[in-house]
């Protein structure tokens, strides 16, 4: 028993080194259990590193082959395939409407012509039109219509819709609306020199506007200024009471007016609207 006993007695130092040598025994184990571990999750990172850039290249090349368009060779729209149709990005119901079309044995001789059968937009026509291709008599044919004017639309301008006056160059929803509601604030047009009183109506616009209009025919009755009350002509176009007492004033006094440019002696009257007062007035 004491010769087992002497083997186990060790001094401070001793045991601490026993100590020191198991802590290191057991790191050197740890170490050397976990590096195959380490090893593999760097070779799987690595391993899907690669299979990740290799499905992107995949992908990429995809990418680019649906990216690249179907080359457009000029064709002839009357005897376009359904499958054709279908590739250039026309809907079935458009390919029905052509393929009914073209069964009646009727043409499409126009860009135009085709939009009008198959009802396809304007961005599509915009698309295809450039490589339509047309037998050479409808060419030269489309040609020599083309170089005819188009005709002038005309419109009655106290009848003409809001919407009809915005097909005229320059006029936009602003212009036409004003125009539409001076026609009813002054009773209707009599002549298109008023025009000249619609705000923001340039000039320019103003003539290109007459060009579509019809002539107003002159069948309107006018007050002599010489028998009208200031009530009466308070009420008409261009004057307010105060100008037509003024005229009134200036009648009485004078015994009577007898010309429009009589009217110049008034303070204050418009004489710059001569020409449409008197579209109101007579001086008998």
């Amino acid at each position: 028993m004491k010769y087992w006993k002497s083997h186990f007695v060790f001094n401070k130092s001793e045991r601490n080194g026993i100590f020191l040598l198991i802590a290191l025994i057991v790191i050197l184990q740890i170490l050397y259990f976990s590096y195959p571990f380490f090893i593999a999750e760097e070779n799987t990172s690595e391993e899907t590193k690669a299979e990740i850039l290799q499905f992107q290249h995949k992908l990429d090349s995809l990418q680019k082959a649906s990216s690249k368009k179907d080359t457009i060779y000029p064709f002839n729209p009357n005897y376009l395939t359904d499958y054709k149709a279908y590739r250039l990005g026309m809907t079935v119901k458009e390919i029905d409407r052509l393929l009914e079309f073209r069964s009646s044995g009727k043409w499409i001789n126009s860009a135009a012509d085709f939009q009008t059968v198959t009802g396809v937009s304007d961005s599509l026509l915009l698309q295809l039109s450039p490589y339509f291709k047309f037998p050479e008599w409808v060419t030269k044919n489309n040609t020599s219509n083309s170089t005819k004017p188009a005709p002038i639309l005309k419109f009655d301008l106290n009848s003409v819709s809001v919407q009809q006056l915005q097909k005229i160059k320059g006029i936009g929803e602003v212009l036409s609306n004003r125009i539409v509601r001076y026609r009813s604030s002054i009773g209707g047009y009599r002549s298109l020199i008023q025009l000249k009183d619609v705000y923001g109506l340039s000039d320019e616009v103003r003539k290109e506007l007459s060009k579509h209009l019809k002539a107003i025919p002159d069948h309107f009755d006018r007050k002599n200024i010489n028998e009208i009350g200031v009530l009466e002509l308070s009420e008409l176009p261009y004057f307010n009471y105060e100008l037509a007492k003024a005229v009134i004033n200036y009648r009485t006094l004078h015994e009577g007016i007898d010309s429009i440019e009589v009217l110049s002696k008034i303070d204050d009257f418009p004489i710059t609207k001569f020409d449409r007062i008197q579209l109101y007035l007579s001086f008998n």
